[in-house]
């Protein structure tokens, strides 16, 4: 079952966020706390959005998908970025990552989206198999950028 994430879910997400970190071999990277994603998900101007993936038998929550829009220039409408998909380990294989994408796939159809979109490690051969089965392409020609801590200060700083 996927629902879209409450208020009363940030604890949980902030676990599954920091479980992800361990996956990803950075956890010291994991800073953002409860009060940061509360605020993120559910404050005046919610910035990001989130759907939660519960075990049937159990209602206890095995996985979340933490998503935002983003704007297609090219397109001329909204797309989803996908930041984070993350099942458990004891979860995974039961259609709880599968589920988490048709749902937003759904709202991206219903709301006349054309994109989905995420980045993958390229390590991950796992997920990059899952992603693939269900016909996601490899966008191989770009390459992602970021600029964060001390660079981004200093060339927000000349500004």
């Amino acid at each position: 079952m996927i629902r879209t994430a409450s208020p009363a879910d940030v604890p949980v997400i902030h676990a599954l966020i920091r479980e992800l970190a361990e996956y990803e071999k950075v956890p010291h990277e994991a800073r953002a706390t409860p009060e940061q994603l509360h605020a993120a998900l559910f404050g005046d101007c919610p910035a990001a959005y989130a759907h939660i993936a519960v075990d049937d038998s159990t209602g206890e929550p095995v996985g979340f998908a933490l998503w935002f829009l983003n704007f297609s220039t090219w397109r001329g409408v909204h797309g989803i970025y996908l930041e984070d998909l993350y099942v458990r380990p004891e979860a995974r294989g039961g259609g709880h990552g599968k589920d988490l994408l048709t749902e937003l796939a759904r709202i991206c159809v219903e709301r006349g989206y054309e994109r989905l979109e995420w980045a993958v490690l390229n390590w991950n051969r796992p997920a990059i198999g899952f992603y693939e089965s269900l016909g996601a392409l490899p966008q191989d020609e770009w390459t992602v950028y970021r600029l964060t801590d001390e660079a981004l200060a200093r060339l927000g700083a000349q500004g």
